[in-house]
């Protein structure tokens, strides 16, 4: 995607949900600061853990350059009957401790998914109750102003993200020192 087609993608936008410490945050909270944002749920049986483990790798990949700005890895839920701040807190420890975990209501939840325009839909739910939903497979990447820089598919590995958001950084980097 070129850089023109991707200022045409309407991606992000105002959003109001609640972090794992039950602490209301919008998306004003992460202005100024680089977010690699991941839509999914914690009953995931694959495809989510392996997408949540990569995006900390990505994170941990970046850190080791000084030269380049934090970046806050986000998950947010697409199930959030299940996915309490409580269980998702406790299922994104296992990944490591940077990792930022939202949830909210399913009317605050409709305004993010749509804001990204994520698709998920609620499988047919078993004999015990539980169900898979199936979701967009996205990883965004959001720029100090809140606005789309990137997105990744499934099929793109941890260096490959890691080295075209190194080069986004470096090249923001530029573009703000000169302006």
């Amino acid at each position: 995607m070129s850089t023109a087609e991707q200022q045409q993608a309407a991606i992000g936008g105002d959003w109001e949900l609640v972090n794992t410490d039950g602490k209301t945050v919008t998306n004003k909270d992460y202005e100024g600061h680089w977010c690699i944002v991941y839509f999914g749920f914690t009953h995931c049986p694959d495809i989510c853990p392996d997408e949540i483990e990569k995006i900390v790798e990505v994170t941990n990949i970046l850190e080791r350059d000084n030269s380049l700005p934090k970046i806050v890895p986000i998950f947010v839920t697409i199930d959030p009957d299940r996915d309490t701040p409580a269980i998702i807190k406790d299922y994104l420890a296992d990944f490591g401790p940077n990792l930022v975990g939202l949830s909210g209501s399913w009317e605050q939840l409709r305004v993010i998914l749509k804001e990204f325009k994520v698709y998920y839909s609620k499988g047919p739910v078993d004999e015990d109750g539980d169900y898979i939903v199936d979701h967009s497979i996205i990883t965004f990447l959001m720029n100090p102003e809140g606005k789309m820089a990137a997105y990744f598919p499934r099929s793109k590995t941890n260096i490959e993200i890691a080295t075209h958001i190194r080069k986004l950084m470096k090249s923001y980097k530029q573009i703000y020192k000169t302006s």
